[in-house]
């Protein structure tokens, strides 16, 4: 089975399957060897861990194109890729679809948001028409070389607009040809239940640390019916804790050492970089 059909599969089984986000190769192989079973390439971390910036809209295409296809090479599972606002208009978001695509991705996440967009539990959100939202949609659709590309549609038209909505544009959306649906930084314990009530296909919950929505546990999202629960930037969160504690360390005691518990042992990481392969292909050219 294919990636993409393996996502689809993923998704329509409605299992609370957890994703966690990649912010570059090595966070994906840590992921894939965790057992985790898809992907999601997070524009907020790229910005976060290449640009040190936050998340308002600095990533482009190119940036998120290139990641997708060093993540593509570096691991096997399924990838959800995070494209933002499609980078402009339809007729972008048409060129964004196409270059993710032959980039490597077999999910392609579009918002709503008026560009330039920005984290979905910051404030001060904008959110586009309904109508030029739904013309995207469709434009995404229409872009796919490969009908098994999926298409997840985002609105954060519960933050602007509010609920009921967000519901009706994620259903328009749907009708647009969306295969997944994803409405964001909802704030409420209730909304979180009733979403999958409301919307007939597989939808995502995305899950922030320290964000707008209730925390649930996967499998209470799953008993509610939810194919896809996000953690976009667990990672990204774990990876800055480990840094501080380790350089902390450093700092204070002037050395730090492998039996510390501070920092993956060196025989790890190059496990996790793949080198006893690459030593062995190594021998084939001697």
């Amino acid at each position: 089975m294919s990636t993409r059909k393996r996502l689809r599969s993923l998704a329509e089984a409605r299992r609370g399957v957890l994703v966690p986000g990649a912010f570059n190769a090595l966070s994906a192989r840590v992921i894939e060897d965790l057992g985790f079973e898809a992907i999601y390439v997070t524009g907020a971390g790229v910005t976060n861990m290449w640009f040190g910036m936050p998340d308002q809209g600095f990533m482009g295409l190119a940036e998120i194109a290139d990641h997708t296809a060093r993540i593509r090479d570096a691991v096997e599972l399924p990838l959800i890729v995070d494209a933002d606002t499609g980078f402009g208009n339809a007729l972008n978001v048409y060129h964004t679809v196409r270059t993710l695509e032959r980039a490597g991705a077999d999910c392609i996440q579009l918002e709503d948001q008026v560009a330039p967009k920005r984290c979905g539990h910051f404030s001060g959100k904008e959110v586009i028409g309904t109508d030029e939202a739904v013309s995207k949609i469709k434009a995404a659709v229409d872009a796919r070389r490969d009908a098994d590309l999926l298409i997840l549609a985002r609105t954060d038209a519960a933050a602007t607009h509010g609920f009921e909505a967000a519901v009706e544009r994620a259903q328009r959306f749907a009708e647009a040809g969306a295969d997944i649906l994803f409405v964001e930084a909802v704030t409420k314990e209730d909304e979180v239940r009733a979403l999958p009530q409301r919307l007939a296909k597989p939808q995502l919950m995305n899950m922030v640390i320290g964000g707008k929505t209730p925390i649930f546990d996967a499998d209470q999202l799953a008993g509610l019916g939810y194919g896809i629960v996000l953690y976009a930037n667990a990672a990204l969160q774990g990876a800055v804790m480990g840094m501080q504690k380790a350089l902390t360390a450093l700092r204070d005691d002037r050395q730090v050492q492998e039996a510390s518990g501070l920092v993956a042992p060196f025989a790890e990481r190059q496990r996790l970089v793949g080198k006893p392969g690459w030593d062995a292909l190594e021998q084939r050219y001697v």
